[in-house]
């Protein structure tokens, strides 16, 4: 598969000389287009569409921070990730893009077949139509493998979800500029790769349903170590170490239990946030800020634009602890609450933070396993790699994503369970369970299970 990873490479990296992002920060105050309401200070786009930047009050009366304000982006419309697959010669491909995103660190990176918020399909800016659409807004003439409406960041978003689509088409695709069809199992090769599978395809990919009985035998598993432990986890049969059940009855008494409130406020009426004409930071230099941004761009439905984007200020560290119970592999979960969840919490990785702004927290806002992971041992770390959040509303927000096996006797928190793969594959059929970043780390997860030989699941999707 090497010299096909090799082919896709140079694809990228010739389509990457006419797509292209030039970002240059800007002031809020002058971005064309938007506008600073002068009764909230709220910064939104002329057309009312897209998103407006807004503040927030939170209130969490037991947690470490009992109170807070804060920007949040408001973005209430639901956009579309759709991966449109084909079984070709007995493989199953998916159409991705080469996608150029103004947060991106490096410019271009692998996307889902179609990226679009409604704003963006129904064209409000007035550029060209969006590739590949009609297979998701017509998708009753193909077969719908996944289609699930799921969360996004909680921490910066406010109620956002996108419906994550994965549809398989039987018809004659015509390949457009700036698009290539992969195996799944050369989308893994590419994901180990620092910041070129983009946040919204790794998503889409969690959702394939790839646990299934006979597993180990397409994988020529030998069921020992780490990677049978990691096939055994994907058969149902396998069992865990909590039925799943039990696992909905705890999600639940954590979402009833969670004293969270989250109120929209004016902009201007922030505490401990600094405004000037360029951005809006806190003062302890922390967190994250809203800038301004000057875009012009190839290979995008529009060449020129400017807007507000979330910087973080730090890089993140994204985690989860994986260990054998009986010989099948479990996830380490965290039932996480964040003030822009629909639902007040969704499972997230075992650590989820930007380190450097425990600096200015109480201590009880560390999580309880940092210091596990950072200080892992090399030999126990099974995933590594520098992957970016969605770079259309984020400017280089980048994470540390890993996976670290450890001992699972021993760790025991009332926030955390330990749950199988297959466990996981039968929640993200469901809408607010798993949250943004743990999608990613499922994606991660099933990376780790390709082989020399073709792997093959209910959905009839090749692994390698």
């Amino acid at each position: 598969m090497s010299d096909r990873v090799d082919d896709v490479q140079r694809w990228f990296t010739e389509f990457g000389r006419h797509a292209y992002t030039t970002v240059t920060p800007m002031a809020l105050d002058g971005l064309e287009g938007w506008s600073r309401d002068r009764h909230t200070g709220n910064i939104h786009h002329h057309s009312g569409k897209f998103f407006t930047i807004e503040g927030l009050s939170a209130q969490a009366p037991h947690g470490p921070v009992p109170r807070w304000t804060q920007p949040i982006i408001n973005q209430p419309e639901v956009g579309v990730l759709g991966l449109l697959v084909k079984e070709t010669d007995g493989v199953l491909r998916a159409l991705v893009q080469a996608k150029v995103e103004p947060g991106n660190r490096n410019g271009l990176q692998l996307a889902p077949t179609v990226q679009a918020t409604r704003s963006n399909y129904t064209r409000v800016h007035q550029g060209r139509a969006v590739p590949y659409l009609e297979y998701f807004r017509n998708h009753r003439q193909h077969r719908v493998i996944a289609d699930v409406r799921q969360s996004e960041q909680g921490a910066w978003f406010y109620r956002k979800r996108n419906r994550n689509m994965v549809v398989e088409t039987v018809e004659d695709v015509e390949l457009r500029d700036g698009f290539t069809w992969l195996s799944l199992g050369e989308l893994y090769a590419m994901l180990a790769q620092e910041d070129r599978v983009n946040m919204d395809l790794r998503s889409v990919l969690s959702c394939l349903p790839l646990a299934a009985p006979g597993l180990d035998t397409v994988l020529r598993s030998d069921g020992t170590g780490f990677h049978g432990a990691l096939v055994r986890s994907c058969r149902p049969a396998s069992g865990a170490r909590h039925p799943l059940g039990e696992l909905l009855n705890w999600i639940t008494d954590v979402r009833t239990r969670t004293d969270v409130r989250a109120d929209r406020i004016p902009l201007d009426a922030l505490d401990g946030w600094r405004r000037t004409q360029g951005s809006i930071t806190h003062e302890s230099g922390q967190f994250f800020s809203v800038i301004g941004v000057d875009v012009a761009a190839g290979g995008r439905e529009v060449s020129h634009w400017t807007q507000p984007m979330v910087r973080p200020e730090g890089q993140g560290v994204i985690a989860l602890l994986v260990g054998r119970i009986d010989g099948v592999l479990h996830a380490l979960l965290h039932a996480r609450a964040e003030p822009g969840y629909l639902d007040v919490a969704e499972l997230a990785p075992t650590v989820q933070c930007i380190p450097d702004s425990l600096e200015v927290l109480p201590a009880a806002a560390r999580p309880p396993i940092l210091d596990t992971v950072l200080s892992a041992d090399p030999s126990d770390i099974r995933f590594d790699t520098v992957l970016s959040e969605e770079g259309g509303r984020f400017y280089h927000a980048l994470s540390r994503y890993m996976i670290v096996e450890t001992d699972p006797a021993g760790i025991d928190h009332p926030d955390f369970r330990w749950i199988a793969v297959h466990q996981l594959m039968e929640l993200l059929p469901h809408s607010h369970y798993l949250n943004v970043q743990a999608r990613s780390l499922v994606t991660c997860l099933h990376s780790l299970l390709g082989s020399s030989g073709a792997t093959r699941s209910t959905a009839g999707v090749e692994g390698s």
